[in-house]
């Protein structure tokens, strides 16, 4: 074999070529995403119902603490779809930017073995998360449908598509960031995880963001907050019957395209030193 026909492990092609590259795999992607949900509760007595469950029990207790002994959802219109919503969608999340966050640094035997474009191990465990999401979705709109007061399914409902999309996209662009930083510096895992309740908090999952209308700094950052735009878009949809506004979907958009770009540029530029250490 001549020395012309090897290729560096984890070295760095053009952009455009790296992008080929993620493409030539997406069957592998989609396979590995499949099959890992499929096995990822195996091992348990209720197996893969855990994914409709531990929605469930979040919302659940989200429900007790916040709706009975606190009180926030009082003035909200049909509080405990309001809070399924905010909960599920807002959870999805948190797996999903956990998880991705560590598929370079939990992956290095692999990343060592095998020449891939890195890139293939964020997006696998983002399409894993987004796969184990729905049968806990469809749980969440049957119960929108089934607990008094009871919503009427429309045509706007489709709309959860395209939001769920970008969504999706958002995450996977936070999560190439993240897994690159985390692949030097696993300590910042801690710090994702105190990140993302600080976001859950001001994200308005459990409250209304009505109660802020006087405070025009705590108004800003809402409306300005990609994970308040996807709860806010989705309960237009689901609960009160009407189309998201036209600045919602711009500033769901702008934040999901740009954040994509940004990470896949970040991460590409690392490309060379996964699995090296």
């Amino acid at each position: 074999m001549s020395l012309r026909t090897l290729s560096e492990v984890g070295g760095r092609p053009t952009f455009i070529d790296y992008l080929v590259r993620l493409w030539d795999y997406r069957h592998f992607v989609f396979f590995d995403a499949r099959a890992r949900v499929m096995h990822s509760h195996v091992q348990d007595r209720l197996g893969s119902l855990w994914l409709i469950l531990n929605p469930l029990l979040s919302g659940a207790t989200y429900y007790f603490v916040f709706g009975v002994m606190l009180g926030t959802g009082k003035g909200i219109e049909n509080f405990v779809a309001y809070l399924l919503i905010g909960v599920y969608l807002f959870n999805f999340s948190t797996r999903t930017i956990n998880a991705a966050s560590r598929s370079i640094s939990g992956n290095l035997r692999i990343l060592r073995a095998f020449p891939f474009p890195r890139a293939v191990l964020p997006l696998a465990s983002n399409l894993r998360e987004a796969m184990s999401m729905v049968p806990g979705m469809l749980v969440v709109l049957l119960l929108i449908v089934a607990f008094p007061p009871a919503e009427v399914i429309s045509e706007k409902w489709l709309l959860l598509v395209p939001i769920l999309v970008l969504q999706t996209t958002f995450h996977l662009g936070v999560s190439l960031i993240l897994a690159r930083i985390v692949s030097f510096a696993r300590d910042v895992t801690h710090l994702v995880a105190f990140a993302m309740r600080v976001w859950l908090y001001i994200s308005a999952v459990f409250f209304s963001p009505d109660r802020f209308a006087d405070h025009p700094i705590i108004k800003t950052i809402l409306e300005i907050n990609p994970m308040f735009r996807v709860l806010d878009m989705a309960r237009d949809c689901l609960i009160y019957n009407r189309l998201p506004a036209t600045q919602s979907w711009l500033i769901l958009a702008l934040w999901s395209l740009v954040t994509l770009i940004m990470g896949l540029v970040f991460f590409w530029r690392g490309e060379e030193s996964y699995g090296r250490d």
